[in-house]
């Protein structure tokens, strides 16, 4: 790996994102507010987290009111992935959010429909990121505690097998004499599960957010290519569920064989998307 700098990004019950509506003030005052405004909204001692917020853009919470964006990171946690990149001898540069690096990675490769409402779904292996877009525009984040991890155990669980040997069948290939269709069964019931669980943050995000609808999802992250995985996805929501391409406007360097691509493509996306990043930027 080339270079000393890195990125690295954060997800799970440490991080806290929300949307906050605040009387208008100026970005001096702001940033002397925030840390009150934090207290209500977030669930850990202020002086444990590291804060950020973004004013947004375009939104209004109201005569005299302003929309502000609130993220707050557990600082142990913060500390916990840095020191790690410390030891491999990097230096972590920009902390992010899985969900705003899956968001800027679909931003950077696809023209945004500013009608059309969006859900982003990243599978990762004990995690799924979730984030809705409404165009360009955030509208709605959450991680849920779902992921690859759920196939393993359950093929692990009914054949008794290895996790490598469960990983090998649940990408679709043969293993040990082992056919595919013995594990078909059991994915499908975990494909299900996984439905089940993003259904219950697209119902949340309706109840709470009137109006707004979902009109196409994109899924990416290592466990997006799970057989079937689309197909059920699209027959539970009644929208097209595409594979999220982080390569598809971006230049790769001459040698980089296009089937190696294909097979990255899916588990690099929070990787590009914090590619796309620089200190100091707002997204």
């Amino acid at each position: 790996m080339k270079g000393g700098d890195v990125a690295i990004a954060l997800s799970g019950h440490s991080v806290i994102i929300k949307k906050i509506s605040i009387p208008a003030t100026s970005e001096e005052e702001l940033a002397e507010v925030i840390p009150w405004e934090a207290e209500q909204y977030i669930p850990f001692d202020v002086e444990d987290v590291n804060l950020a917020y973004q004013v947004l853009k375009g939104a209004s919470g109201g005569e005299g009111n302003m929309d502000v964006l609130l993220v707050a990171a557990k600082k142990d946690k913060i500390n916990d992935y840095t020191s790690v990149v410390g030891q491999a001898g990097r230096n972590p540069l920009l902390v992010d959010v899985d969900v705003f690096a899956l968001q800027n990675c679909y931003e950077m490769n696809y023209e945004a429909d500013d009608a059309m409402g969006t859900a982003l779904i990243n599978l990762g292996a004990s995690t799924t990121n979730v984030a809705i877009l409404k165009g360009t525009t955030s509208i709605f984040w959450r991680d849920i505690s779902v992921g690859g991890n759920h196939y393993n155990d359950a093929i692990r669980k009914e054949l008794n097998l290895s996790f490598d040997q469960a990983e090998t069948l649940k990408r679709g290939e043969e293993v040990d004499g082992i056919p595919v269709e013995n594990v078909t069964p059991i994915i499908a019931s975990v494909n299900d599960y996984i439905g089940t669980e993003i259904q219950k943050t697209i119902d949340f995000f309706k109840n709470t957010t009137p109006g707004e609808n979902i009109e196409k999802m994109v899924i990416a992250g290592g466990s997006s290519r799970v057989p079937h995985l689309r197909e059920s996805l699209a027959e539970r929501f009644g929208v097209p569920v595409e594979p999220l391409n982080p390569f598809n406007r971006v230049t790769v360097r001459k040698g980089i064989a296009p089937e190696t691509l294909e097979e990255l493509s899916s588990s690099v996306t929070i990787a590009v998307g914090l590619a796309a990043r620089r200190v100091g930027d707002n997204r």
